[in-house]
């Protein structure tokens, strides 16, 4: 079983373990002598664990947020405005120095972390960056940090999965299997969404179909969701007021408009987070570990700017909140434009400054803001129902999801399974495919591989190390900075 030396514990305690697990694993191979069998008894423990490891990191991050950032917007007078700052500066700073001197591959957002396990490693994640993405995010983003869950959920169950394999002693090819179980399980538990789990797992990671990756995928998936269910209740992530329908088809009209403005919040999103990232990396004379405290107080600065202007969050701390006032069109037009920009910044700040935390959960706000504000034209100018301006704000969501991640079928899939709603299917495929293939026209290199390519890494999708075709090449190094 491989371990890193430095997460070895003392010898006398080492020695315990090793004791112990020989004696597991010698149980293990009489009633399961087989790596077919073993293979199916891991993905089944792991979904149950992974939902398991999800749960306790969705629950940390709500109770840090409620500790930090939440009461920090809430202080008396006008005290909340230099804590909202400070708060997020200090969360930075102190997640800094872990990502620095601690678990540095616990930065950024986790899913290509992922993707250079399963490609490079054998689907090996190491137990310091599970634990260190664990809490190092957790407490970044329960601080006030503009960023999600949902991709550091991902790298978290891909270590756990991993972990489990290394314990069953499967062989490198089953280990890489074990990396997407990983994937979709965190996926499922995150979003609610064990379908979208699955398509994105096969779009992201996977690129084929193996039969028995995938029917791994599906069962942890499967497997992680009830979980999460079990736990946390079954309903949907997002409470829509009734079933969104398209009642008129001449908003289809405003429907591509919105996969146009899409690409374009896309695009300047994934262009500005890629070149401030490697501003602060040209940053020799500060600190790497003072940079995310940098992007925090940028972030507490554009946070508190919003709760000053329209009296409400969601730039710093939980921003589902804010997120459903546009879903069930509660929002004016004014306030979700000014939110869209806000949010774009502040997840650009948080992230590139080298902060560990997801950009899904800010793609889906940008969307639910840019969706809204076209509901409006689409109300103002044909007279429509109020309803559409939540209905846009739904379709706004996996527009820009599909801009960012590219990840089409996910998109549409993702926000049928989180909003509880099918009524807007045409609406949901016009302006997802449109954002998507303007996006990928515009942009070629997808975001994480662009990520990557800051780091050096190119991977062929799918498959191994490979050097891209000369454009290509040329093209990611442009959007990385070089």
């Amino acid at each position: 079983m491989p371990i890193d030396s430095e997460e070895m514990p003392g010898p006398s305690l080492w020695a315990g373990m090793q004791g112990l697990y020989a004696r597991f694993y010698a149980w293990l191979m009489r009633r399961m002598p087989s790596e077919r069998q073993r293979l199916l008894a891991v993905t089944i423990v792991a979904g149950g664990l992974c939902g398991l490891a999800a749960v306790a990191f969705h629950l940390s991050i709500l109770g840090l947020e409620t500790l930090f950032i939440n009461r920090a917007n809430s202080a008396p007078g006008y005290s909340w405005i230099w804590l909202t700052i400070l708060c997020p500066t200090v969360g930075g700073a102190v997640a800094g120095l872990g990502l620095t001197y601690l678990a540095p591959a616990a930065a950024g957002s986790g899913i290509p972390q992922v993707k250079v396990a399963y490609t490079l490693r054998s689907g090996y994640v190491t137990v310091r960056e599970t634990i260190g993405k664990f809490v190092l995010c957790a407490l970044q983003i329960g601080s006030g940090a503009s960023l999600g869950l949902e991709g550091p959920t991902v790298q978290v169950c891909a270590g756990v999965s991993s972990m489990l394999a290394r314990l069953a002693r499967l062989s490198p090819k089953n280990t890489r299997r074990m990396a997407s179980v990983g994937m979709a399980a965190g996926i499922a538990a995150a979003f609610n969404a064990p379908i979208a789990a699955v398509t994105f797992t096969l779009e992201e990671l996977i690129g084929d179909l193996d039969q028995t990756m995938l029917s791994g995928v599906i069962v942890a998936a499967a497997l992680s969701a009830v979980v999460e269910h079990t736990v946390l209740g079954s309903n949907p992530v997002f409470h829509v007021q009734g079933n969104y329908q398209l009642t008129n088809s001449s908003s289809l009209i405003w429907y591509a408009l919105l996969g146009l403005l899409a690409a374009i919040v896309s695009v300047a999103f994934t262009d500005s987070l890629l070149g401030l990232r490697m501003w602060f990396r040209r940053m020799k004379q500060v600190p790497k570990w003072v940079q995310p405290a940098i992007g925090g107080a940028a972030t507490g600065s554009l946070a508190a700017a919003g709760l000053a202007l329209f009296h409400l969050n969601g730039i710093a701390g939980d921003p589902y909140g804010t997120l459903t006032l546009a879903l069930t069109g509660k929002m004016t037009v004014v306030p979700m434009v000014v939110f869209c920009v806000l949010k774009l910044a502040a997840t650009v700040c948080s992230y590139s400054s080298g902060g560990s935390g997801g950009i899904f959960a800010p793609a889906l706000f940008m969307g639910s803001m840019l969706g809204g504000a076209v509901g409006y034209l689409d109300v103002m100018v044909f007279h429509h129902s109020t309803d559409a301006i939540g209905a846009f704000a739904v379709v706004g969501m996996g527009a820009v999801f599909a801009g960012i991640v590219r990840a089409p079928m996910t998109s549409v899939l993702i926000i049928f399974e989180m909003t509880g709603g099918y009524g807007l299917v045409l609406p949901l495929m016009i302006a997802n495919m449109s954002a998507f293939a303007l996006a990928r026209h515009w942009r070629r290199v997808s975001v994480y591989d662009a990520l990557l390519a800051q780091d050096g890494i190119f991977l062929e999708h799918g498959h191994g190390p490979e050097e891209p075709p000369e454009d290509e090449l040329a093209e990611t190094a442009a959007a990385a900075g070089a």
